[in-house]
């Protein structure tokens, strides 16, 4: 249904129902949107019903966008308003324009609802639904893409602290494990990987967080890129010997933290001629200077197209 806006012309709208699908939320969520923060149809019809325009919609879109960054539901609504005030429409005042496709329809809002389903279901102690999301994100993406469009934004904003939402170290650590064994679940069993030797991959001696790596192993391996994954930080001296018996085709040594990003650990495993290539990964290298042979790589998705380059070509 459409309501006129002059002689032969209409704009597109759609009921409360259909807009809480759309932005996966419920209908009694959107009614107090509109009711505390005036986030409601700009224009309303006769009785009980309420319908939405696209620039109603897109309010509302940039209000969840805003959620996911850490925001409080109130900020989130007057960030909302400021960027597309009340008098702004989204649609010509020509001839009826259709909205704007479904969010699913882009890989970005396609990552938003899924990191809103995931932040919610987390903060809920919902395993099932945290374990199903996380299956669904990385069915649908692969993951690598889930991993940077999902997964690390919700747990970065858990890490940080979410404000207004009651969520604690129980929440994170129903988070992690749950991640872990989603990626682990992901990562498929080469039986001929294309490299001849592996790629090594290990955290810094005293890295906290094993998720990073074991994201980049199941990244690799669904390129048919063989790897050996530490999950425990090794000490110097392990780390050094692990390289030496298993003769690597490259080592990837991840760092999240600047203070574990220890250069000195390059020479100490690259001891007795060895040539393997290696590789510094993570953010925790960014500021330090690195040995001559050693590459940065800063991304997770550089790290696999870069590694896959330098051992198997495209």
């Amino acid at each position: 249904m459409s309501r006129p806006r002059g002689a032969g012309q209409t704009e597109p709208t759609m009921p409360v129902a259909a807009v809480a699908r759309r932005l996966g939320v419920a209908p009694s969520t959107l009614r107090t949107w509109d009711r505390r923060y005036g986030l409601g149809p700009s224009r309303h019809t006769g009785g009980k019903h309420r319908r939405y325009c696209a620039a109603d919609i897109g309010r509302l879109e940039l209000m969840q966008r805003a959620l996911l960054r850490g925001a409080s539901t109130a900020e989130a609504a007057r960030y909302a308003l400021q960027q597309m005030p009340k008098s702004y429409s989204a649609v010509p005042q020509t001839p009826a324009q259709p909205l704007p496709p479904p969010a699913e329809h882009t890989a970005a809002a396609r990552n938003g609802a899924a990191a809103r389903r995931l932040r919610a279901a987390a903060v809920a102690l919902d395993g099932r639904a945290v374990q199903q999301t996380l299956h669904d994100a990385i069915g649908a993406a692969g993951v690598l893409e889930a991993w940077e469009g999902v997964i690390a934004p919700v747990l970065d904003a858990c890490g940080n602290g979410w404000p207004g939402t009651p969520a604690g170290v129980e929440v994170q650590a129903l988070l992690t494990e749950c991640v872990l064994a989603a990626v682990v679940r992901a990562t498929p069993v080469l039986d001929h990987p294309r490299n001849q030797r592996p790629v090594l991959l290990v955290r810094a001696p005293g890295e906290p967080d094993p998720l990073p790596l074991h994201v980049l192993g199941a990244g690799l391996a669904g390129r048919r890129i063989g790897t050996q994954l530490f999950g425990l930080p090794l000490p110097a001296p392990a780390l050094a010997a692990a390289v030496r018996r298993s003769s690597p085709a490259a080592v990837v040594l991840w760092a999240g933290r600047s203070a574990e990003a220890d250069p000195e650990l390059f020479p100490e495993v690259s001891r007795g001629g060895l040539r393997s290539r290696l590789f510094a990964a993570g953010p925790g290298w960014a500021d330090v200077e690195l040995p001559d042979r050693v590459e940065p790589l800063p991304g997770l998705r550089t790290a696999a197209d870069r590694i896959e380059y330098v051992l198997v070509g495209k």
